[in-house]
């Protein structure tokens, strides 16, 4: 299996404290004449002996502006000179540390109305901000001030203006207290809930692109999911409209390599053309994740060859010798966004020959091209539309871009490649692999759930001990306390390997991380689970973000974890604070949905609730096979699925009392405390399960 990794390694001289830090980002800054500390006391302890405010910068390696600002500020020796002078200067990975970025990225949109990365915070020794900014150019510039400009100016503030510096911090004060406040209902989880919400969502669908809004365009893979999941209970035509749709214009889209595989980030336009090319492991998670529901939804063909082409992508490109995933590839190589995917007519025909008239038309290839003179490859026509001019059939003009596709891979790999940030975390990971073994269980592909199940024992032997996740691996350190949403995500990758393995071990290994998200995250006294754990590192305040943002929160991704276990073990406490957990969230999802699309899912599993499916038998048997691939093949939202002997039960409360009949596999169908009649036969099973999702 071949793996990649950065191309830009810092030179062997390092000439600041980041030299021995594991963080890809951090290290390409290891060399910046720039007298950089990773966040830690030794950073806060000068501060406070020195009287200086900290500068804090927080990025990531995949970051294209991260990069900019980089060379031309902090390569810069005047400008590091001033900063030195001025300035404790503190540079941190957002990625292995989202407890620091998600508190002063609050601060920064407070403050200014926006956020974004990289992220520019001044603090005072105690860390609060009391000025903030994203990014700053060396010079003035379209209306922004010059990074050094700023730096005179917040020195002197700090230097002169203390009154003002402490006016401001007072208020970041006062509003990092209120996000600590105790919870309260906002509502009951009820239908209607998941109607305003898709309402809202529906209203604001692009229907001419696909997707929500208009440029920058993200994918939001969550809130997609959730209509899927509207969709299947509700047989709103609509609902199942946008998330098929959207998922196709982004397959088709610039946005999706249309050789490698894999989804970049987002697209800078709203018809998913140009993407900001860096490509995250959680956004391939969860558009892997979305696909499969699709897949299983509509048994569309072009669904499945994404999903599996961005799989193949992640196995192969992203895929750490030891197991694991790393985290991102750059949108830069050889320090030009984008140069290594884009093409000229000239460079296509010279690698295509007599094929090339063909993929030019299929990949909407133009002299001029459609990005700095170059071309983005998308498909901006449908197969059958190119194939029916040029005479030919679908499956012979699939077979030939195949074709072209492979030709065009061996060229392409003589480029340099794009940096990637090797390193693996937790959260991500467990994304991933849930992803890995839902498309593995789905598909019956066996090489998937090898790799599923390979990945998901390395995770667990490498950053879960007695019971404690760890954050961060690379090259074997492991770093940092791992946060809530590491836990979840660990968590509900573990069920996803039971239920494609019902092997016990799994459930085990979700059930005790179940009890330690409860244990180390949950507060009684605010009523909540927050982000950090409750022996984390003391910082201004202890972070708690609800909202599903990129990435799924980790309050989501716990209280989803909960319901679903809540079934599988018949615990009516995971099933209680899980509610009360969303509950707390009722009226926020539904006036803003797309900032809560896992907890939708999570919501409807709680509102309709599961629909269990107990499989009594030997699982290597042919007939327990049989009623397994049924319900696989199905799109069955909210399925929550045990299965093995009977004399399981004793660890799985679904199979209890659950006998097999006439010596063979059976299966049981129940929601809402009542069963269906038990079956042995595959059809039969399916029959109930599709009357269940209908229900």
């Amino acid at each position: 299996m071949q793996s990649f990794t950065n191309n830009n390694p810092p030179p062997t001289t390092m000439s600041n404290r980041l030299a021995n830090e594991t963080s890809p980002y951090l290290l390409q800054h290891a060399a910046n004449p720039v007298d950089w500390y990773p966040w830690g006391e030794d950073a806060l302890a000068r501060a406070r002996s020195e009287s200086k405010p900290i500068l804090l910068s927080v990025g990531y390696a995949a970051c294209h502006w991260c990069h900019v600002m980089e060379h031309e500020s902090f390569e810069d020796d005047a400008t590091a000179r001033l900063m030195n002078e001025k300035f404790i200067n503190v540079k941190v990975d957002r990625e292995e540390r989202p407890d620091i970025d998600g508190i002063y990225m609050q601060a920064v949109q407070a403050m200014t109305g926006h956020g974004g990365w990289p992220m520019t915070v001044f603090l005072t020794p105690d860390g609060l901000p009391f000025y903030a900014g994203t990014y700053f150019p060396p010079d003035d510039r379209h209306g922004l001030p010059s990074f050094k400009r700023v730096l005179g100016a917040v020195s002197d503030a700090y230097t002169n203006r203390r009154v003002d510096v402490e006016r401001t911090t007072e208020q970041l004060r006062q509003f990092f207290a209120s996000t600590t406040h105790p919870t309260r209902s906002t509502g009951t989880l009820t239908p209607l809930l998941l109607d305003r919400a898709y309402r809202a969502l529906a209203q604001e669908y692009d229907a001419r692109h696909g997707g929500f809004g208009g440029a920058p365009k993200f994918p939001q893979a969550m809130s997609l999911d959730s209509l899927l999941r509207y969709w299947a209970r509700t047989r709103t035509t609509l609902a199942l409209t946008i998330a098929q749709e959207s998922f196709r214009a982004m397959a088709r889209g610039g946005i999706y390599d249309q050789l490698g595989g894999g989804f970049a980030r987002y697209a800078v336009d709203e018809g998913w053309r140009v993407p900001h090319f860096e490509k995250m492991l959680y956004d391939n998670a969860l558009l892997v994740r979305l696909g499969t529901h699709l897949w299983q939804a509509t048994k569309n063909a072009e669904v499945r060859r994404v999903v599996e082409e961005t799989l193949d992508w992640a196995l192969r490109e992203m895929t750490d010798p030891e197991g694991g995933f790393y985290s991102s590839l750059d949108a830069d190589s050889e320090g030009h966004e984008g140069k290594f995917y884009v093409w000229t007519t000239d460079e296509l025909e010279a690698a295509l020959g007599a094929e090339a008239p063909l993929a030019l038309e299929y990949w909407g290839v133009t002299p001029g091209g459609n990005f700095e003179g170059k071309n983005i490859l998308h498909v901006p026509n449908d197969p059958a539309v190119v194939a029916a001019r040029r005479r030919i059939s679908v499956g012979e003009l699939q077979a030939r871009i195949a074709s072209a596709t492979h030709a065009l891979l061996a060229v392409r790999s003589a480029r340099v490649r794009p940096g990637c940030d090797d390193k693996t975390l937790a959260a991500w990971n467990g994304l991933m692999v849930r992803a890995l073994a839902e498309a593995a269980r789905a598909f019956d592909k066996i090489s998937y759930r090898a790799e599923a199940i390979r990945h998901g024992e390395f995770l667990f032997r490498s950053l879960v001990r007695d019971g404690r996740v760890s954050r961060s691996i690379k090259k074997g350190v492991v770093k940092i306390g791992g946060f809530l949403e590491d836990y979840a995500a660990l968590g509900l990758a573990a069920l996803a390997l039971y239920e494609l393995t019902f092997d016990d071990v799994w459930l085990a290994h979700a059930r005790s991380l179940a009890d330690a998200t409860v244990r180390w995250f949950w507060d009684d006294d605010t009523g909540a689970f927050f982000d950090t754990a409750s022996d984390h590192e003391k910082l201004v305040t202890r972070p708690r973000d609800i909202t599903d943002n990129a990435t799924p929160s980790g309050t989501s991704l716990a209280a989803e974890l909960l319901a679903r276990l809540a079934d599988l073990l018949q615990d009516e406490s995971m099933r209680r604070r899980a509610t009360y957990v969303l509950e707390t969230m009722a009226e926020p999802m539904a006036r803003h949905p797309a900032a809560f699309g896992h907890a939708l899912g999570v919501a409807d599993l709680l509102v309709r609730g599961a629909i269990e499916l107990a499989i009594v038998g030997d699982p290597a048997s042919d007939d327990f096979r049989a009623l397994s691939r049924a319900a696989a093949e199905r799109y069955v939202p909210s399925l929550v699925l045990a299965g093995g002997p009977a004399r399981n039960a004793a660890r799985v409360a679904l199979l209890a009392d659950r006998p097999t009949r006439s010596g063979r596999a059976t299966a049981y169908v129940c929601r809402n405390y009542a069963c269906e009649t038990p079956v042995t036969d595959a059809a039969a099973l399916a029959t109930q399960l599709d009357a269940a999702t209908n229900a």
